[in-house]
């Protein structure tokens, strides 16, 4: 069935156009595949071509089906995968181990001690208390001595600035 160059134009459109039934696309096919057609539809007839060439190819095909085969690699021996398999199990159980044991200690590390009762007896331990409690007291008598000169040496500084020959340093 040869067609005018004027009827397969507009074909065409209407096939750019995803507007042709199934009848038309089937008689572009047929067209193309007759070879009769012009140089400046070269490229359109190579695509149809191609849709022809793929519709043909299925995963069924031996050549397929032993090109895959060939990239895929020769299983190993069972015994060898299990031995490898186990063997990187191990390593990371080992990990987790060592992991969890140095985490352990950090912790015990970080962690206060519990503060155990020292005294059985409660007056000695409400005389030792009031020992420690006497040793920070005069710890606070102490420092609030030194307080206070430094206080009255931050006075004197202030005086001495605010005299007025030292107002413009």
């Amino acid at each position: 069935m040869l067609m005018d160059s004027k009827k397969i134009e507009q074909l065409l459109a209407k096939y750019w156009e995803c507007e042709t039934s199934l009848e038309e696309e089937q008689a572009l096919r047929e067209y193309f595949r007759s070879g009769a057609y012009p140089e400046h539809l070269r490229e359109t007839a190579a695509l149809f071509n191609y849709f022809e060439v793929s519709k043909k190819k299925s995963l069924a095909d031996d050549a397929f089906e032993a090109k895959v085969v060939s990239k895929v690699q020769p299983k190993r021996g069972i015994v060898v995968s299990l031995v490898r398999n186990s063997m990187r199990i191990a390593a990371g159980i080992a990990v987790l181990i060592v992991a969890f044991f140095i985490v352990k200690n950090e912790i015990r590390k970080s962690t206060p001690q519990e503060i155990v009762d020292t005294y059985d007896d409660p007056r000695l331990a409400f005389e030792e208390t009031k020992k420690a409690l006497m040793m920070i007291s005069k710890s606070f008598g102490t420092a609030e001595q030194q307080a206070r000169k430094i206080n009255m040496f931050n006075e004197a500084r202030e005086e001495i600035q605010k005299t007025p020959e030292n107002s413009n340093l």
